[in-house]
């Protein structure tokens, strides 16, 4: 008889649609290797039939696979920042003996880690953990996985004196082996996959703060502390974004806040913001804007009430699924043995609303609704209250009390298409004028824990996936994605992205097709065949909160808002005090045609005038001296802009009157 073969030949098909053939136990080095030395130079790790794996992960029958290089932007940074923060604790426990590491997962931009240690760092600290990182790259260090069986792994972990990395495999299923990676003697407790060494994650790294954390983020819990870091593909890379963060520094919407007084928060009131006269000529400006924009496309606008009978929090599901986000109060008397308890009579709980869609269902319930009413469009400027944690809490950017533009469309299912088209348009309008040219959008799925049947969300997905196809919106064009897990527990959403002046993404808009709500609510219409029927509800918001969309506008525009926003929109300033009244004249006549302005008669000079009405970020100066008095003149100075214009006094009211309309009325 003949010998076996020792392993067999396999398939592998390339993203071009090429197959090679290789022998089982091959890896994805060994096929880069083949196809030509560049590019297993290049090779970072490999993607087989969908999922990343090591570049020694051994290949055992036909697959697809694509080979990941820093060329792959999206890869290629999660793989590098995923080993980056193994590189920093490597180098933390190397410097710092004793130090227990935790956990360290990727974040937007780049990673951090949660150490366990007795004596705090400290910024000091940071310049000699980054330079031992660098040295550790320049040993280029081989990565190598192991799996242990799991109660050898709680012994192995144990012995070094890494408690919490124990107490994280005992959580894991008893059948389950460990991987654990290896960079050079240093190892730790990790799924994967990682880069083939050290050498392969570069120098374009940088420790950027340190912060404290709970162990599992439980206040009940060990207090931990956190490193923050950043990683890129390349040194311009790194540069482009610490240069971004300067800036972002700079707009910092607190800061900016401050200087324009537009709000300010304080203890007493939490997450509650105090808005100034200037702050709320934004607001108020913005939300008639929205106003008139949603009355164009067809709205109608309702309110609802602050507070409701938990009953109805629990009906809709929001009592077993949020009830810790909820500001509770007791109607009467309350109970004192159990506050999450529904009891009856005098004694019931209440809530302050942290969403408005039950409210909007309520009002749908009042009087027979036909499909012929459908759809029906309910908007509400609604102010919500959410509990969220005081540390979690950012100026408007996360805030407890916030007003929504929210609005619930009721529409048959042969509508939702057409729907959710018309609120992609309308979406789209609204942020060009807003100064967002550009945004992505994302297809958020079911999350683990959820209402309704998979049958459910399969058509609740699925329909929103063919109402973005018809818009010609679901490409890579349009940054087009699905985030599985990210939906709400009732319903799918599209998100959308908004990217400011800096490259910074904001997700801001969102729609979600919903039949839970309207089921658990009894909503429902007489259809055509004269039967009842249940509404699809879909849940849309295109600022999200004017709170955090102001501040997403400080931001974005640095305090320079264009002129229609501007809380000031001009200041008449004079020369020489022979032009006071002319001054004063002008400033009427600019209030009469509606521009906001200010008036400067200090006895100062003009320049240094300029300079701070300029540090004010007032978009418009208008400068009258003796000249401009005796020839019913003014001259303009727009912010940023060195030279200027003279023209006559009316000519220019009737110029920013036409400037100062919101992009609507245009």
């Amino acid at each position: 008889m003949s010998a076996a073969p020792s392993s067999a030949e396999i398939r592998i098909t390339l993203p071009d649609g090429s197959v090679r053939t290789t022998t089982a136990g091959s890896t994805g080095a060994d096929l880069a290797a083949s196809i030509g030395p560049g590019l297993a130079k290049a090779a970072l790790a490999v993607e087989v039939d969908g999922k990343l794996r090591d570049l020694d992960w051994p290949l055992a029958g036909d697959a697809s696979l694509r080979i990941i290089t820093r060329k792959d932007e999206a890869d290629a940074l999660d793989l590098i920042r995923h080993d980056t923060a193994h590189l920093m604790a490597q180098a933390v426990q190397e410097l710092f003996p004793g130090t227990q590491v935790t956990i360290g997962p990727n974040i937007e931009d780049g990673f951090f880690y949660d150490f366990a240690r007795d004596e705090p760092f400290t910024t000091d600290d940071l310049p000699k953990i980054e330079a031992r990182m660098h040295e550790l790259v320049k040993q280029n260090l081989p990565t190598k996985r192991t799996l242990m069986p799991r109660a050898e792994a709680i012994a192995h972990f144990e012995a070094m004196g890494e408690k919490y990395k124990a107490e994280i495999i005992r959580d894991l299923p008893e059948s389950e082996d460990i991987s654990v990676y290896y960079h050079g003697n240093w190892h730790d407790l990790c799924r994967g996959p990682h880069l083939p060494s050290t050498g392969a994650i570069g120098s374009a790294f940088k420790l950027t703060k340190i912060s404290g954390a709970y162990w599992r983020g439980d206040a009940k819990n060990a207090q931990l502390q956190r490193i923050y870091g950043t990683a890129w593909r390349d040194e311009k890379e790194l540069k482009a974004y610490l240069t971004r963060l300067e800036e972002a520094e700079k707009r910092d919407h607190r800061k900016i806040g401050k200087e324009m007084d537009l709000f300010h928060l304080q203890a007493e009131a939490h997450g509650s913001v105090f808005w100034h006269p200037n702050g709320f000529v934004i607001y108020r400006a913005l939300e008639a804007y929205m106003r008139r924009r949603l009355d164009a496309a067809g709205y109608l606008e309702v309110k609802t009430p602050q507070i409701m009978d938990a009953r109805q929090w629990e009906q809709s599901g929001h009592w077993g699924k949020y009830r810790e986000n909820m500001f509770v109060i007791p109607d009467e008397i309350p109970n004192t043995e159990d506050e999450g308890a529904l009891v009856s009579g005098k004694g019931d709980w209440m809530a302050l609303k942290p969403m408005n869609c039950p409210g909007h269902i309520l009002i749908f319930r009042q009087g027979i609704k036909s499909y012929r009413d459908l759809p029906l469009r309910l908007a509400e400027m609604g102010c919500c209250h959410r509990n969220e944690p005081h540390g979690a809490l950012h100026g408007l950017m996360r805030v407890r009390q916030f007003t929504q533009d929210d609005a619930h469309i009721f529409c048959r299912e042969d509508q939702i298409v057409d729907e959710v088209a018309k609120f992609c348009d309308l979406l789209d309008v609204i942020y060009k004028d807003l100064g967002f040219s550009e945004y992505a959008i994302k297809l958020a799925l079911r999350p683990e824990k959820r209402f309704g049947t998979d049958e459910m969300w399969d058509w609740s997905e699925q329909a929103l996936r063919d109402a973005v196809a018809a818009t010609g919106r679901a490409t890579p064009e349009w940054g087009w994605a699905e985030l599985p897990g990210e939906g709400a527990f009732y319903a799918p959403k599209l998100e959308f992205h908004l990217t400011d002046a800096i490259g910074r993404t904001w997700q801001v808009g969102t729609i979600q097709t919903d039949t839970v709500l309207p089921e658990r609510l009894d909503a429902s219409y007489i259809g055509e065949d004269s039967a009842k029927h249940r509404p699809i509800m879909l849940h849309r918001a295109i600022l999200g909160s004017y709170e955090r969309f102001i501040g997403i506008l400080i931001e974005h525009y640095a305090g320079k808002f264009p002129l229609w926003l501007a809380p000031v929109q001009a200041v008449v300033s004079t020369i020489v005090s022979d032009a006071d009244d002319y001054a004063k004249s002008a400033m009427a006549k600019l209030r009469s045609a509606g521009i906001r302005v200010a008036i400067d008669l200090r006895n100062e000079k003009i320049n240094y005038k300029v300079r701070e009405h300029s540090l004010a970020k007032v978009p418009i100066m208008l400068i009258a001296g003796r000249r401009e008095a005796e020839e019913g003149k003014i001259t303009i100075r727009r912010l940023g802009v060195e030279k200027q214009e003279t023209m006559t006094l009316d000519a220019a009211i009737e110029l920013l009157r036409t400037e100062a309309l919101p992009p609507d009325l245009r």
